[in-house]
């Protein structure tokens, strides 16, 4: 699944026949590269390690391996099947759920799809990767961090509407899950979240797509289209 535009009225612009495109994969190796490195630093506890270090603590923080554990990807787009490929490297599991699947990536790949509940309840490490939609709205709740298990960690590079965020926070306070990592929220900036309070939360200023080569990729993507629309070319990705 990809995102859709959120701040573009689109049918207005489909009304005046105004194109309106995406910027296709331009920034799917960058937010899956974010999401991977939350993994790593939720299972070696690596902010923890810092904050300690610098502090002139030398507590040794027990982690876990990513290797053999289950990785269960919530929407396998672009940005889903480039993390599903780095997570092969690591030797892990891979399950998904996708409404629209890509048959041959799936069975190249070795990915098994379930349905939300099946992933949740199976998967070691969750990540988010699909558009807000009225279906998607608070897509993880209590009932859904209930079912994952109380060594499992919730990634979110997507964004902070598909999470209820009290809920999740009730879950890392209590223990239901180990912990979440977001790049995300409901209000941006967040200000003082609770969720911040916590040192089984991991958080970044939604900067997934924010590296030289996504931005440099999204930039030509978006001249490329402009020229195509003022020489009455189709321009790429065309949603409207």
């Amino acid at each position: 699944m990809e995102r859709a535009p959120t701040e573009i009225a689109l049918e207005a612009a489909k009304a005046r026949r105004i194109p309106v495109t995406l910027t296709g994969s331009a920034i799917a190796e960058s937010v899956a590269e974010l999401a991977f490195g939350f993994m790593l630093a939720l299972a070696r506890q690596l902010p923890q390690g810092d904050t300690s270090v610098k502090a002139g603590q030398w507590r040794r923080f027990v982690g876990v391996e990513l290797k053999g554990k289950t990785l269960g990807i919530v929407g396998l787009g672009q940005i889903g099947k480039t993390l599903c490929r780095r997570a092969k490297a690591f030797e892990m599991n891979v399950i998904a759920t996708e409404a629209q699947p890509d048959l041959t990536f799936v069975t190249s790949w070795g990915v098994e799809l379930l349905p939300l509940e099946a992933l949740l309840e199976q998967a070691d490490f969750v990540s988010l990767h699909v558009p807000v939609t009225p279906q998607t709205q608070r897509l993880i709740g209590k009932p859904q961090l209930h079912r994952m298990k109380p060594t499992a960690y919730l990634i979110n590079t997507s964004r902070g509407e598909l999470v209820d965020e009290e809920a999740l926070y009730q879950a890392l306070k209590e223990g239901w899950i180990a912990g979440a990592a977001s790049d995300v929220f409901s209000k941006e900036p967040p200000g003082e979240h609770p969720l911040l309070s916590l040192p089984n939360f991991i958080a970044m200023p939604h900067c997934g797509g924010q590296t030289q080569e996504g931005l440099r990729r999204m930039g030509e993507s978006v001249a490329e289209n402009v020229l195509r629309v003022l020489q009455g070319q189709e321009p790429l990705n065309r949603i409207v």
